[in-house]
């Protein structure tokens, strides 16, 4: 052996030496969320209602019964806070089903 010191690497000129660059992690942002809100009217009984987010939303019977009566008195009760398009889906599920059982009742999502 030399007296050279050993290296892995051979000496490049100061022009040539690289610099190692780190990628950044993509950054990433939450999608928006919407709610889906169920609408009061005077024609689509209550124990449809419930029905309705019992199937659609899995809620159980009390908490089902509890919005509904959010529904009945305030005009308005919130069902659920997805993405936008399992919202989306949400609202036409709900208004499939009603008209499936002529009922006029309606859904609708708003940005949460």
């Amino acid at each position: 052996m030399s007296d050279e010191k050993s290296n892995e690497f051979p000496e490049l000129p100061d022009n040539q030496r690289g610099l190692v660059v780190e990628e950044e992690e993509p950054k990433l942002k939450k999608p928006p969320l919407y709610q889906v809100v169920l609408l009061n009217d005077d024609y689509t009984p209550m124990d449809f209602v419930v029905e309705v987010l019992e199937l659609i939303f899995g809620m159980d019977r009390q908490k089902a019964t509890r919005i509904m009566l959010e529904v009945h008195t305030k005009g308005k009760g919130r069902c659920g806070v997805y993405t936008y398009e399992i919202a989306e889906t949400k609202v036409a599920q709900v208004s499939s089903y009603a008209q499936q059982h002529q009922h006029p009742l309606m859904s609708t999502m708003e940005e949460a």
